[in-house]
């Protein structure tokens, strides 16, 4: 199989796949649901920060070269704060709980406006998502992979919260479903234009490398931490170290299995 075939197969399937879990998810009774979505989010914590600081940075500042570190802080620095105002635009909006109360409508008018919203901007961040893991692709094929489940990780609990969304806002669950499948396979196209863009601009991977690191970094710390901060009793504590460092160790020995 081609590389580009590879990236192709596992874009489009961790999209899909990602959204069928989480309409499996959301059949289960609402009290199990609650017990595990917060240990998904640990384990994605995890696979976020490895990928980020283990697998791509790595290969961004060995691309970069000695001359090139400082550019690749510079655009770790600015991917950081591109993340930010993105969210802060509402342009890309992780919902990690359900309910969500940064998505939770007073009425049946905005409900389905947020419904709208989040389909939007699910479909941005999805291809966003298949720009980096092409860029990790062009790098190392390896590294493509590692990128791919890092974010399949963190794309499960997401698809939960945006899935609720859409069934707050009025939609059938066949219908929530197959939008949200449709929505993911976005990623495809943003992979597929990233390919044919930085295959002819390979000079500035190792940077693209650097905001993809961005990416996960923002996500873990900004989004998911905070949330894993919310419960602080000591078994759900252990419980938590527990599966971020299974999820680093799970990328770890991702990389250097494909190595």
């Amino acid at each position: 199989m081609s590389t580009l075939a590879l990236l192709l197969v596992l874009t489009a399937g961790g999209g899909v796949l990602s959204a069928l879990l989480a309409g499996g998810f959301l059949l289960l009774p609402e009290s199990r649901r609650d017990q595990l979505v917060p240990h998904l989010i640990s384990f994605a914590t995890g696979a976020l920060l490895g990928a980020a600081l283990l697998a791509l940075l790595p290969h961004a500042i060995a691309g970069a070269g000695p001359e090139g570190t400082h550019g690749i802080g510079i655009a770790l620095a600015a991917g950081i704060i591109v993340f930010f105002v993105l969210e802060k635009l509402v342009l890309w909006r992780h919902c990690h709980a359900d309910p969500c109360e940064a998505h939770a409508p007073t009425d049946q008018h905005r409900a389905r406006a947020s419904a709208h919203l989040i389909l939007w901007g699910d479909a941005f961040h999805n291809a966003l998502d298949g720009v980096l893991i092409a860029a990790a692709f062009l790098t190392d094929p390896h590294l493509g992979v590692v990128t791919a489940i890092a974010v399949f990780t963190h794309e499960i609990p997401q698809e939960i919260g945006d899935l609720a969304i859409l069934l707050h806002g009025g939609m059938g669950r066949r219908r929530a479903l197959v939008l949200n499948i449709l929505v993911s396979l976005s990623s495809v196209l943003g992979a597929v234009v990233a390919w044919f863009l930085l295959a002819a601009a390979l000079e500035v991977l190792p940077y693209a490398l650097a905001i993809a690191a961005a990416s996960f970094l923002y996500i873990a710390v900004a989004d998911l931490i905070p949330g894993l901060h919310r419960r602080v009793d000591a078994r759900t504590s252990v419980e938590q170290v527990v599966l971020i460092a299974l999820g680093i160790l799970v990328i770890a020995g991702s990389h250097a299995f494909a190595h």
